[in-house]
């Protein structure tokens, strides 16, 4: 029962670049609910502190909950090594 009251604040995602928090799709959703859970369970339910948690601890991060809160940098970056 307790999780069940905890499930909505934890699906948090915002880019590093922009500064607000949003809920995130579904698919985002699920790439970083175990990071939020191990690395700032205790700043839920503010989501404003949960982004800046998960930005703190971007190193620590799963990869895909990374790609998730770093957005698409790493995305374009490696596209333009390719093109080169």
């Amino acid at each position: 029962m307790l999780l069940a009251g905890l499930a909505a604040p934890v699906f948090v995602v915002a880019s590093t670049h922009g500064a607000s928090a949003h809920s995130g799709t579904a698919e985002e959703q699920s790439a970083c609910t175990p990071d939020v859970l191990s690395l700032c369970f205790w700043q839920i339910p503010n989501e404003d502190k949960i982004v800046a948690c998960l930005n703190k601890n971007i190193n620590r991060l799963s990869p895909e909950c990374r790609k998730v809160i770093a957005g698409d940098d790493d995305d374009k970056k490696s596209s333009k090594r390719s093109k080169k």
